[in-house]
């Protein structure tokens, strides 16, 4: 390939110096793939870097999941692979498949990195460029939510015209189920490992789907995102509100933001999307596995439950916070716990601690403080399921009147 041709091809090679453009020019490797090959997979490392100078490919997030959605797709005269450059352990972000036959041009990965190390001018343009399609990402993503979210009213819908006419009541069964399985397939499925814990977390809610959410998120090798939250109001309505909450955070923790930073940009995208007039309580916050810290924000949601090795409850100050949704600026509450080996931290919803039984008592947070401290040197499932057998027996016959999560992370 020319210099000409290579700065007409990939822009911003034009703000390298002749001399470094020759050389590039003259280090290429033409590559031939056919198509529906896959160049990259999400989470591999690999050092390659190309220039599409001719096909289509397919940019691809959780690649042959059930999440997996198209980002984008990439013409001729566009970079392959520089993304990873900039991965902390050099593993690609999403997927690339060729769409079509393709053309390319391997480029010395070395030379690369020495331009980006000397030219600044040229590293500044490459990673402006990247922002640009990472903004595009975010948008698509957006878009994306906003389509589910469509999907699923048309199946509350459904459901409505169901319950009008009994002759259907089957098929308001089956929709309330499809729902449901939307809504648990946001949910985390697969327990992540993390060290020196365990945890486990159970949801019910009052009806098939829910506005209760958790989600545990992996940032790095030693911390990981802790969430949880309760959507005003319950059923479909609830559920909807759920689902582009439970996305927003996700997308925005995985940026690994402080926490408050984190609920405001969630908040950001809910206030221009909440046409329904709904809000939630949240709690995020960010677990160091290496301090032994946890590091969160609240939107007026429960204060975490934090019990010692020996059962007793460790007080941290705290202040008020308000729901997301409502207000452009939201009073936030912030602290940062300690939790050394042996503790345990309880975090739920208010269904929990608001079952009544028959004599209109509130299960109560004393009850649920006594039902963790008795599960203290039990692991987390454990303990989740001794709680939930407490809840469940002081409920008796009582019909649940509100969604239960519960989320309980013990240190080992």
């Amino acid at each position: 390939m020319h210099v000409e041709e290579l700065k007409r091809c990939v822009p911003v090679f034009g703000f390298l110096p002749e001399k470094d453009l020759a050389r590039i020019a003259d280090s290429v490797k033409p590559k031939k793939f056919d198509r529906e090959w896959l160049l990259f997979r999400e989470g591999e490392k690999d050092q390659r870097l190309y220039i599409l100078t001719q096909g289509e490919v397919e940019i691809i997030k959780a690649l042959d999941t059930p999440d997996e959605r198209l980002l984008a797709v990439r013409e001729a005269c566009t970079l392959l692979g520089e993304l990873s450059l900039f991965s902390e352990d050099g593993s690609h972000t999403a997927s690339v498949r060729a769409q079509t036959d393709l053309e390319l041009l391997e480029l010395d990965l070395g030379l690369f990195n020495r331009l980006l190390n000397t030219q600044s001018r040229f590293a500044y343009e490459l990673i402006r460029t990247l922002a640009h399609r990472l903004v595009d990402s975010e948008e698509l993503t957006i878009r994306d939510l906003r389509r589910k979210n469509r999907e699923l009213e048309h199946a509350y819908q459904d459901l409505e015209r169901a319950q009008v006419h009994r002759i259907e009541k089957e098929k308001y069964e089956h929709e309330l189920e499809v729902a449901r399985r939307i809504q648990m397939s946001m949910l985390p499925r697969k327990p992540l490992r993390i060290p020196r814990y365990n945890y486990f977390a159970r949801i019910v809610p009052m009806i098939g789907v829910g506005g209760d959410f958790f989600d545990f998120i992996a940032l790095d090798d030693e911390r990981f995102g802790l969430a949880i939250g309760d959507v005003s109001d319950h059923g479909v309505p609830a559920a909807l509100f759920m689902a582009q909450t439970a996305t927003l955070l996700r997308m925005e923790a995985k940026s690994g933001a402080a926490p408050d930073h984190v609920l405001r940009k969630v908040n950001q995208h809910l206030m221009g999307m909440n046409e329904a007039g709904m809000f939630v309580t949240l709690l995020y916050g960010i677990l160091d596995t290496a301090k032994r810290t946890f590091h969160f924000a609240r939107a007026g949601h429960e204060l975490p439950l934090v019990l010692s090795g020996d059962g007793f409850e460790v007080g941290y100050e705290h202040q008020r916070g308000q729901p997301l949704g409502i207000l452009e600026d939201p009073l936030l509450d912030q602290a940062e716990i300690e939790l050394p080996k042996g503790s345990v931290m309880g975090l739920y919803t208010d269904g929990i601690t608001d079952t009544i039984n028959a004599e209109m008592k509130r299960f109560g947070l004393e009850r649920f403080r006594a039902s963790l401290a008795g599960a203290i040197q039990e692991r987390a499932r454990e303990a989740v399921d001794r709680i939930w057998s407490d809840n469940e027996a002081f409920r008796g016959e009582v019909e649940q009147f509100d969604d239960l999560t519960l989320f309980i992370l013990k240190a080992h």
